[in-house]
């Protein structure tokens, strides 16, 4: 076909696809709107792409009509195209496609963006395998009877940490590892993540993505219900009786200038502020790291491995930036001090102390290699995976009846009234079984923590002069509640 055909030729499609999406629009407002534009100039594979996409998949053929890539040009070819040897690429109408859109994919025109996740927690979500959480999936609560993967596994962890797709010797995607749009998913093309985790396909809008409920897929739950704790808290209360002043449709989107209603947790985590850029580094901002039994700050790994990375100190400075949007310096401050302290009690009282009594009983060999066959395991996984992270997180984000109710209070009662006795039993049945000396030890152990001050309530041994002003405060609260009941 010589050059003027074959510009006939996209012409005319071009002009049939907008035609047909402007038929198909799904609003007199929406199809309004794009009469007003001249007809697209898309590729021809895009063109043809479009032509028949919208008889078959309407849905995200309107999607794709409102998004922004509609308005550059970019069609379905340009993010599907594939190379004939990539391991994923299929034929598909005379042309060489891939059913996944990756990362390395959206770099050719969002590199930065792609850089920046790269760096970031998120991209190392999908490495799960062999952690505590994927052999519950996968071994406890799960069994390997999908084409040799757990069910629990494949609706469960993957489809939020992200599972490594895999391709079959016939071509297609294996069932066990796709669909999955895992924000940390294991792509055939080498590359890890999935955009589309947060810019749902095929609109990928900016307004989405900003909206709280887009990290609640993932961020939710009795082990980090980060949505939660943020609907309990006066950002969360303000965004939703707000939603209307959040503008949230600005192409820049600074928290300060285009609203001031309430955060998201783009807000915080990855929008623009006056000083600061847009990030994809959701952690960038980050100081602690709320996830592990024991919190540390975030840069402490990476310190103790020698490698170069940005402090706790830098990140505290630009969350701060974030906060000094709609807040004073001095309350700032006061709020770390007061998130700093939770996570230190946590740290210091249960969470440390509980470690210590976890790794005795693993040296003096009292628990198997096999791990959750034991009670004590059980507990102690609740106290630090669930209940810890929830009074951390509710401190971090101001959700006080996490940081008590469903944090603190579950953490001791699971301590003091399951941990210690647990602890103690499977002591006392090594003991029996010979182990004398390696049972004197680990008592040692829990007698040395007991003895601190803080748990000196618990062991009775608390000074008199501080039990008597606690009788007398419980007294006057009980009389005044009396008085008023009369």
């Amino acid at each position: 076909m010589d050059t003027r055909r074959h510009s006939l030729a996209v012409a005319l499609c071009t002009a049939l696809a907008t035609l047909l999406f402007l038929v198909s629009s799904p609003s007199m407002a929406a199809a309004k709107s794009l009469v007003l534009k001249p007809f697209k100039q898309l590729s021809q594979e895009s063109a043809e792409c479009a032509a028949c996409h919208k008889e078959k998949n309407p849905s995200v053929y309107a999607q794709w009509g409102r998004s922004k890539h509609y308005g550059a040009n970019v069609g379905c070819y340009e993010c599907h195209q594939a190379e004939p040897g990539d391991k994923d690429a299929i034929q598909h109408e005379g042309e060489t496609i891939a059913i996944i859109v990756s990362p390395k994919d959206c770099a050719s025109c969002h590199s930065a963006e792609v850089d920046e996740f790269a760096k970031s927690h998120h991209a190392k979500a999908g490495q799960i395998i062999g952690s505590l959480d994927n052999f519950l999936a996968e071994v406890v609560e799960g069994a390997l009877t999908f084409n040799g993967q757990s069910p629990a596994a494949v609706n469960g962890c993957w489809q939020c940490h992200g599972s490594e797709v895999k391709v079959m010797e016939n071509g297609d995607l294996d069932p066990t590892t796709w669909p999955n749009t895992g924000i940390g998913r294991l792509n055939p093309d080498g590359s890890v993540g999935a955009c589309t985790a947060c810019h749902q396909r095929h609109e990928f809008s900016m307004v989405q993505a900003r909206r709280p409920e887009a990290c609640g897929k993932c961020h939710l739950g009795p082990d980090h219900p980060q949505k939660e704790i943020y609907e309990e808290s006066k950002h969360g209360i303000n965004f939703y009786a707000n939603v209307d002043r959040m503008n949230l449709d600005s192409a820049k989107w600074i928290v300060g200038e285009d609203y001031d209603a309430a955060p998201t947790c783009a807000t915080c985590h990855m929008s623009a502020t006056r000083e600061q850029p847009i990030t994809h580094d959701v952690g960038d901002r980050i100081s602690w790291t709320l996830r592990p039994a024991v919190s540390e700050k975030i840069d402490a790994k990476a310190k103790a491995q020698g490698k170069e990375v940005k402090s706790w100190e830098d990140r505290r400075r630009d969350m701060t930036d974030v906060c000094q949007s709609c807040h004073t310096k001095s309350m700032i401050d006061s709020f770390y001090q007061q998130f700093d302290s939770l996570v230190n009690l946590y740290n210091d009282k249960f969470a440390s102390p509980g470690k210590t009594l976890m790794g005795t009983l693993k040296k003096e060999k009292m628990l198997t290699d096999v791990g959750f066959d034991e009670e004590i395991e059980w507990t102690w996984f609740y106290l630090w995976h669930h209940e810890g992270r929830r009074a951390r997180h509710g401190a971090a984000m101001q959700a006080p009846d996490y940081v008590q109710w469903h944090g603190m209070f579950e953490v001791a009662e699971r301590f003091y009234v399951e941990m210690v006795p647990q602890y103690l039993e499977v002591v006392e049945k090594a003991e029996h079984a010979g182990n004398t000396a390696g049972a004197e030890r680990a008592r040692k152990v829990l007698d040395e923590i007991l003895a601190r001050p803080e748990h000196a309530w618990f062991t009775g041994k608390e000074p008199e002069n501080v039990k008597k002003a606690r009788k007398e405060a419980q007294a006057a609260f009980k009389a005044r509640y009396l008085n008023e009941s009369k």
